[in-house]
């Protein structure tokens, strides 16, 4: 950031104001991400600190860098956003099909699947000394999910902390807090976090032949129906997880007997999965058949966990608005 530049920008030169911020764009995506655990909502929140920024650059005094101004400026904006109910719809399907017994009954969160051709060219680290976490590792779902169960003071510093590195004052600072709110707030949100059910595993490199044949074996009977053989490909204590659903469902046991009361198989309408990738993990967008108009119509995204040759989680968004930012069409042949 040039003085000349920043001088422009306040001078109303809209430019030089895109040219100083249009760099930070997507990690602040990424970040409203995070917190706010919606695609569309972090993109939202994205547009409006530009604006606020924009509108407040006369302000803006260069005490702390133009970047950590921004990210004050988005967590702001989005725990804000957190306490607008209205920004979260009714759990979907909560009045659908009858389903079996849940392994566990979960705290109903919003959660939608984040495109990896979103996070290419990001830092593989934050440049902070106290990050803690890989970037990719903390757009996991794993680690996602974990923030949404969290109270959004906890999930603020806990990303400003322990993602992008910022220290205790620098926190406190940006969210109007004293460095003993933060710290207590911080130890919270890491137990937490390591309390929550959602655990990262090792799987599969990706693109690696062990991650490509699994894949493949579970587009090919997930496409039959054939229960057995998806069932087969998962490893003992594997979850099923249907955000924002509350029904989770741990075990092939359980998995197979939820599978089995699905009607997606039913009807001749049958079903096509389209590979993509989401949150760091392979995923597939899945279509079910109109054979009355001979297309399929997108029905949502399904997000894997590998651990080894296996899955150990299967995480199904229904939300098809999620669909344009994978580049993904709304309907395919039939």
């Amino acid at each position: 950031m040039t003085a000349a530049m920043l001088d422009r920008a306040r001078a109303g030169d809209e430019e030089a104001f895109r040219a100083l911020t249009e760099p930070h764009r997507r990690e602040l995506q990424v970040h409203c991400y995070r917190i706010l655990g919606s695609v569309q909502d972090a993109e939202d929140l994205v547009q409006e600190t530009l604006l606020a920024a924009w509108r407040a650059l006369a302000g803006f005094e260069g005490r702390a860098s133009l970047r950590s101004w921004l990210y004050r400026i988005a967590t702001n904006r989005c725990l804000n956003a957190l306490r607008d109910d209205a920004r979260r719809p009714d759990v979907l399907g909560a009045g659908g099909e009858a389903k079996p017994e849940p392994t566990r009954w979960a705290e109903p969160i919003w959660l939608q699947p984040y495109p990896d051709a979103l996070l290419e060219g990001l830092p593989d680290r934050a440049e902070g000394p106290d990050a803690r976490y890989e970037t990719r590792e903390a757009v996991g779902l794993a680690f996602v999910s974990g923030l949404q169960r969290m109270p959004p003071h906890q999930r603020a510093v806990l990303v400003l902390r322990d993602v992008l590195g910022y220290r205790a004052a620098e926190v406190a600072d940006m969210l109007g807090s004293s460095e003993a709110s933060v710290n207590s707030a911080l130890q919270r949100a890491r137990a937490a976090l390591d309390a929550a059910p959602e655990r990262a595993v090792g799987g599969a490199l990706p693109d690696s032949r062990a991650e490509r044949d699994v894949l493949a074996s579970f587009a090919d009977a997930f496409e039959s129906g054939d229960v057995d053989a998806v069932v087969a490909l998962l490893t003992d204590d594997a979850w099923v997880r249907m955000p924002p659903e509350p029904h989770e469902y741990q075990g092939r046991a359980a998995i197979a007997e939820f599978l089995r009361t699905r009607s997606i198989w039913s009807g001749g309408r049958g079903i096509r999965l389209v590979p993509t990738r989401a949150n760091g993990q392979p995923a597939f967008a899945y279509y079910l058949g109109d054979p009355q108009a001979g297309v399929a119509r997108a029905a949502g995204v399904f997000v894997l966990a590998l651990d080894g040759g296996a899955i150990s989680a299967i995480t199904r968004c229904g939300d098809t608005g999620v669909l344009p930012y994978f580049g993904l069409p709304r309907t395919i042949p039939g």
